[in-house]
């Protein structure tokens, strides 16, 4: 009997220690889980700490860069009310012209570079907000398939052509652009430019690229192509900044080619539709220096008079 009892009080000891081991191991489940979630939130603080900062220094950067441009721009202003003071003086009006291009490529870039901080911006904003917004146990990841389950991209999507990489930045073609042109990679830029066109047609810089890739050609000697660049300036983009310099160099280039007439009018139309820009004034020096009237003279009454 006593031995029986004995048995009898190992066995229930045994059946209450039995569930020991399974709660032990669910507690210690949970203080990982509870662990993991405290070190999610603690990266999120820095990366939030991290990206206010990132972003203030954008935002010092931009309002640093709208200052220079609206330096370019009363320097630029300040240019024109020269140029206009000189009245028909051929050699500095040809040198202020100069000075002129050159600070409009300058505020384009500036422009760019504005542009792209603000995209920047953006796009750190974004990513704080879908940070932000993941919950705090974090997604299943997709390679965790249950037995039995087809795995992802199983079907026939697993056989399409992978997708194209997307374009650049527009900001970042239209800058290399630019500082290919000026070091005269010529090709190089003018691949660049045509980038702008193919993939950002609207932008406020396709424009820009159209007018750079007519100089392009201008500086190579390809007369005939520049025309055609300039013409699609004044055609498809005719209130973009560019086209005055566009109308001007159209018809330098026409001249150069002993297009005399075609050159001429394009100079009295660049007079005509842009009346106030540097452009117009150097145009006036062009036709004074060839001998030739601005204004086209009105035809006589007696040469329409039948004979």
């Amino acid at each position: 009997m006593r031995k029986t009892l004995i048995h009898l009080t190992a066995v229930a000891t045994l059946a209450l220690l039995c569930p020991v081991p399974r709660a032990h191991a669910v507690s210690k489940e949970m203080v990982q889980l509870q662990t993991q979630v405290q070190n999610l939130q603690d990266m999120l603080q820095r990366l939030q700490q991290s990206n206010d900062e990132r972003m203030g220094v954008l935002q010092h950067l931009v309002e640093q860069t709208a200052d220079n441009v609206n330096r370019m721009s009363q320097t630029m202003n300040t240019l024109q009310e020269q140029i206009k003071s000189q009245g028909e003086g051929g050699n500095k009006i040809d040198q202020m012209s100069g000075q002129m291009q050159s600070m409009n490529d300058s505020v384009d870039e500036l422009k760019s570079r504005i542009s792209n901080l603000d995209k920047t911006l953006q796009s750190i904003q974004a990513q704080l907000q879908n940070v932000s917004s993941q919950p705090a146990g974090g997604g299943v990841p997709q390679n965790n398939v249950p037995a039995g389950q087809p795995m992802p991209n199983s079907g026939p999507e697993a056989n399409a052509p992978p997708a194209q990489p997307p374009a650049p930045p527009v900001d970042q073609l239209y800058q290399g652009g630019l500082r290919d042109l000026n070091s005269a990679k010529y090709d190089v830029a003018a691949g660049e430019f045509s980038d702008v066109l193919k993939y950002y047609p609207q932008d406020n810089l396709a424009g820009n690229a159209q007018f750079y890739l007519g100089e392009i050609a201008y500086r190579q000697g390809d007369y005939k192509t520049a025309i055609q660049n300039y013409d699609a300036v004044l055609e498809q983009f005719a209130g973009n900044p560019k086209a005055p310099a566009a109308q001007l160099h159209k018809a330098e280039a026409e001249l150069a080619m002993n297009q005399r007439d075609a050159g001429v009018r394009d100079l009295r139309n660049l007079i005509q539709r842009y009346p106030q820009t540097p452009e117009a004034a150097q145009a006036r020096s062009r036709l004074n220096g060839m001998g030739v009237r601005i204004i086209a003279p009105k035809p006589s009454a007696y040469s329409t008079k039948p004979q």
